[in-house]
C-alpha cells in the first residue's frame, strides 16, 4: 500500500511539474508579446529615419545570408547612436516639458491622496445625509464619461484661470477623487474605531488623530492609489491639451505631438526617442514601487 501510494504521489508531482513548466512557457511568450511594442520603439529610437519604416523589426538593412561582413556594415548604416535623442531633446525642449510633467504629477497625486483619504475618513466616521450624498457624488463621477464634460471643463478652467500647471492639479483632483474616495472608504471601514478613540483620550485633536494614527494605517491603500494616479496623470494627453495653455506650458505628451510638422511630416527618429524618454521615468517608478502594490493587496485580504 505504501509503495503504491508513493508511486501515485510521484506521478502527481511529475504532472504538476509538467503543467507548471507549460504555464511558465505560455506566460513567458505572452509577456514577450506584451512588451514587444516597447522593445520595437526602443530599437527604432536608435535608427536612421529611412530605416524605421524600411525595416522596423530588424537591426540591419542587409540580410545575414549575404555574408557577415556586409550584415555588420548594414548595422552601422542602420543605426545613428544617440543622435535621435539629442534631436528630440532639442526640438521638444525636453527638460522644461519634463519639469512641467513632474510638477503636475507629484502635486496632483499629493492632493488626491491627502484630500481624498481625509474625505473618506470623514464619510465613514460621520454618518449623515451630507456624507452619504458626498459619497454618492464621488461614485457618480466614476460613471460619467469624460467626453460629456470635457468642453464645459475647458471653458470653466479658462474662466477660473486654471490653464497653468498649478491650476490643472485642481482639475486632476476632481477627476481622481471618485476612485480614490471609493478605495479609501473601503479601507477606513476596516480600521477599528477604538484606535481613534484611544488617540482622542490621549489628547489628540481630530486633525492630529488623522495624521498621526489614521494616515499611517492607510499606507497600503495610499501607495496603491498613488501608483495608479501617477501612471494615469503622467501618461495623460487629453486633459492637458484641453486645459493648459500649450503655447506656454507643454507636458512631455503634448511635446510629442508637436514633433508632427506641417503636411504630416514627422521626424520619426526623434519621435521614437522622445517616446522612450517619456516612458522611462514611469517604468522606473513602477519597478521600484510594484512590491508595495502586492503588500497592499495582501493587507487588504487579511482581516484584523
Amino acid at each position: 500500500m505504501a509503495a503504491g501510494s508513493g508511486k501515485k504521489e510521484m506521478v502527481s508531482a511529475a504532472r504538476q511539474t509538467k503543467h507548471g513548466t507549460a504555464m511558465t512557457v505560455f506566460f513567458a511568450i505572452l509577456a514577450f508579446l506584451w512588451i514587444s511594442p516597447i522593445l520595437i520603439v526602443v530599437l527604432n529610437s536608435f535608427k536612421r529615419k529611412a530605416y524605421i519604416f524600411k525595416n522596423p523589426f530588424g537591426i540591419s538593412n542587409v540580410s545575414l545570408s549575404r555574408g557577415f561582413d556586409r550584415w555588420a556594415e548594414g548595422i552601422k548604416k542602420t543605426f545613428v547612436g544617440m543622435t535621435n535623442y539629442a534631436n528630440a531633446i532639442k526640438k521638444t525642449d525636453f527638460f522644461r516639458c519634463f519639469g512641467y510633467s513632474l510638477f503636475i504629477t507629484v502635486v496632483s497625486v499629493a492632493l488626491i491622496v491627502i484630500c481624498c483619504s481625509m474625505c473618506a475618513w470623514y464619510i465613514v466616521r460621520v454618518k449623515n445625509v451630507a456624507t452619504k450624498a458626498i459619497y454618492l457624488l464621488c461614485l457618480f463621477s466614476m460613471i460619467v464619461p469624460f467626453q460629456m464634460v470635457m468642453f464645459t471643463l475647458s471653458k470653466f478652467a479658462n474662466i477660473l484661470h486654471l490653464s497653468n500647471p498649478a491650476g490643472i492639479c485642481i482639475v486632476y483632483l476632481g477627476f481622481g477623487a471618485g476612485l480614490a474616495v471609493f478605495m479609501f472608504t473601503g479601507f477606513v471601514k476596516q480600521i477599528p474605531l477604538e484606535i481613534e478613540e484611544a488617540a482622542m483620550i490621549d489628547g489628540c485633536s481630530p486633525v492630529q488623530t488623522y495624521f498621526k494614527v489614521v494616515l499611517p494605517i492607510m499606507k497600503p491603500t495610499i501607495i496603491t492609489v498613488a501608483i495608479l494616479d501617477a501612471m494615469w496623470i503622467w501618461n495623460d494627453y487629453l486633459l492637458p491639451s484641453l486645459v493648459l495653455n500649450v503655447n506656454k506650458y507643454k507636458t512631455i505628451q503634448i511635446a510629442v505631438q508637436f514633433l508632427k510638422q506641417s503636411h504630416g511630416q514627422i521626424d520619426w527618429g526623434a519621435m521614437m526617442a522622445v517616446l522612450v524618454l517619456a516612458i522611462l521615468p514611469i517604468v522606473i517608478f513602477y519597478i521600484f514601487v510594484q512590491r508595495y502594490i502586492i503588500e497592499g493587496v495582501v493587507a487588504g485580504a487579511v482581516k484584523g
